[in-house]
């Protein structure tokens, strides 16, 4: 998020304490209500404002119009083997997903790969953060959900497709290699964002009115119609997402979601890979830093640009933000504040 008159900094201990004074304040209890502030605080302490502070209002909202149950908890449905089927009961969808990842790792830890497909939940927030939470200890992620009907099929007019984020994690030295991303070319957070920061989008994001395409957030935003990335291709993968969350889970798919305006109920997987089984462990590091390195040689178009790996920016991004605040955009900010 960049600098601006609307935009104002915050510390990452002031923004988690707003949080959880809220959540408690709307049934959470204490625990899960500290659990839940600071995954909605680390989003945005790592740049992911979309997904963070900025997501905050509406899921407050859809607590108090109880599609997200403070209170619930997963239950386990059915296992075999190193899979499992778990009901999400609506609880609160960061916090089903923590559950649900940490399920998944003692799965992996016993049978060397754990699944846990998990019905009947809401919106997770950022996927990354699962990611980031598996690989940190050492597993390999891969995760996805599906969501309500809000992109077309390739060549279509109308939304039948969900954008359905999708995740991947490897532990590399400290931190994590994670790819986090939906498959509409921008998310609808972050087209919203660049729409709250009054920002044309850098590449076309979907289509207007007029069927062609824009970089124009409000113009997507009004349409719904969000091109998938890699045209064709994503719309692809994006149906045969919704088509595993959906047989995997026991759960409904994104056409039975339906309403994009209070999405819940969504279907998710969750992956958890034990590396320390396999012959090469003590090499995988090695290996890793390899191909990084390298992707570090290519030439940039722009001299004055760094080609990354997905996640690294996190790293730097993380540092700048505890050091100088969290970017927030006023207005919302002051909207988090009135809750």
């Amino acid at each position: 998020m960049e600098n601006t008159s609307q935009n104002i900094r915050i510390t990452a201990d002031i923004m988690k304490s707003e949080f959880f004074r809220i959540l408690k304040s709307v049934g959470f209890k204490e625990d899960r209500a500290e659990k839940c502030a600071e995954i909605f605080m680390i989003n945005s302490l790592e740049g992911v404002y979309s997904h963070g502070v900025n997501r905050f209002p509406r899921f407050v909202k859809y607590v108090l119009e109880g599609f997200v149950k403070p209170d619930a908890e997963p239950s386990f449905v059915s296992g075999t083997g190193s899979l499992e089927q778990w009901n999400g009961n609506l609880g609160p969808g960061p916090l089903n997903a923590l559950h649900s990842t940490d399920r998944a790792m003692e799965l992996a830890g016993e049978n060397g790969i754990g699944l846990v497909a998990l019905a009947n939940t809401n919106h997770w927030m950022r996927g990354g953060t699962y990611g980031w939470q598996t690989a940190k200890k050492g597993f390999v992620f891969i995760g996805w959900t599906n969501t309500c009907p809000n992109m077309p099929a390739w060549g279509a007019k109308d939304p039948r497709l969900g954008n359905n984020p999708f995740v991947m994690a490897v532990p590399y030295k400290d931190e994590a290699i994670v790819l986090d991303f939906a498959m509409s070319q921008f998310s609808y957070g972050k087209i919203e964002t660049y729409r709250n920061d009054g920002r044309q989008l850098p590449y076309p994001a979907g289509y207007n009115k007029n069927n062609e395409l824009t970089s124009n957030p409000v113009e997507v935003l009004e349409t719904m119609r969000a091109v998938p990335v890699g045209y064709w291709k994503g719309a692809s993968f994006s149906l045969l997402l919704d088509i595993f969350a959906t047989i995997l889970s026991g759960g409904l798919s994104s056409s039975q979601v339906k309403s994009c305006s209070t999405e819940y109920n969504v279907s998710q997987v969750f992956i958890a890979i034990n590396l320390k089984g396999l012959h090469n462990f003590p090499a995988i590091e090695n290996s890793i830093s390899q191909i990084i390195g390298d992707l570090q040689k290519s030439s940039p178009v722009d001299e004055n640009a760094k080609i990354r790996y997905p996640g690294e920016n996190v790293v730097q991004v993380r540092s700048e933000n505890l050091k100088e605040g969290i970017p927030v955009n006023r207005g919302i900010w002051e909207k988090v504040l009135s809750l």
